[in-house]
């Protein structure tokens, strides 16, 4: 049985809006799916999509599928998540991220160099 690592973290929903909204969000790891990383948002929508693109997503701007990710200058980190009912964009401090990476790279065991994972939203 493996031990799933969790961070909570706080992000802020841009809208059209004047300010944006602190929303709580919770980021899961499984070592048992190596490669995939859950965020939990608000309204128990859960969005799972490859570890990797978070990873590289700090560094440079990324996407796969309905997800994408950018740094926003150096201290934030944008995710950016397409559904069918329309788009949200999240903007995250890069504090929690990066916690919850070493965690994650410090319970993963071996990484598969096999195809990334896709992105679901569940």
């Amino acid at each position: 049985m493996s031990l799933m690592i969790k961070e909570d973290a706080r992000a802020r929903l841009i809208t059209d809006g004047p300010d944006p909204r602190l929303v709580p969000v919770e980021l899961r790891y499984d070592p048992e799916d190596p490669r995939t990383v859950h965020v939990r948002l608000p309204g128990d929508v859960d969005w799972a999509f490859g570890l990797d693109l978070l990873e590289r997503g700090m560094r440079t701007p990324v996407s796969r599928g309905d997800v994408r990710v950018w740094p926003c200058g150096r201290a934030q980190l944008v995710l950016e998540l397409h559904a069918k009912d329309g788009v949200a964009v999240f903007q995250f401090d890069n504090a929690p991220l990066i916690r919850f990476l070493a965690r994650t790279r410090a319970a993963a065991p071996a990484r598969p160099e096999a195809a990334p994972a896709a992105a679901t939203r569940t």
